[in-house]
């Protein structure tokens, strides 16, 4: 049985990660890097999912305990149903 392919897809998402907080202080980055994960599974029907360094660090730049509450997130879908997640370009 051959694999389906996807159309490529780019989509721009505000991200919740309020309900990160209601994890343990000391594991709230992990635990939104997982939702972040989660959500783009959900929303994107992936596999396979890449998050991009700057998003890394934009979650981890005050800690772990104090994750932002929501970000927006760019993801795009290839051909290879291969999801890659980065920062959305600011608005002007």
């Amino acid at each position: 049985m051959s694999e389906q392919k996807v159309e490529p897809l780019t989509r721009t998402y505000m991200v919740p990660l309020g309900l990160v907080y209601e994890a343990a202080p000391y594991r709230r980055s992990k635990v939104a890097i997982r939702f972040i994960r989660e959500f783009t599974t959900r929303h994107m029907k992936a596999k396979e999912i890449k998050i991009k360094t700057d998003v890394n660090k934009v979650i981890w730049a005050r800690g772990i305990k104090h994750p932002p509450r929501r970000i927006r997130l760019e993801m795009e879908r290839d051909e290879d149903g291969l999801v890659t997640v980065g920062l959305a370009p600011e608005k002007e």
